[in-house]
């Protein structure tokens, strides 16, 4: 896992570097707090909750399921909508 998370972690400082994006920025665009964003790009070794991952892709244009993630899964019908997208 902890190559997974440095995976993860690099792509999210090259992200916010590429499109010169705050914490902040980022927090907002992807419906995740600034703490998570930075525990995640300071590479804790825990992998992201299964919303956390999935906010992750989206933004990151990663496959679904790319991001590995603890053994409970949620579904689709339990996340809240994408922040930014309009409600079905």
């Amino acid at each position: 896992m902890i190559e997974e998370s440095e995976r993860l972690a690099k792509a999210l400082i090259e992200l916010r570097e590429a499109e010169g994006l705050t914490v902040r920025e980022l927090a907002h665009l992807t419906g995740l707090s600034q703490a998570t964003i930075m525990a995640h790009e300071r590479d804790g070794g825990c992998p992201p909750l299964p919303f956390a991952a999935r906010r992750f892709e989206e933004v990151l244009g990663w496959a679904p399921g790319s991001i590995p993630t603890p053994a409970r899964e949620i579904t689709d019908l339990e996340l809240p909508p994408f922040p930014g997208t309009l409600a079905e």
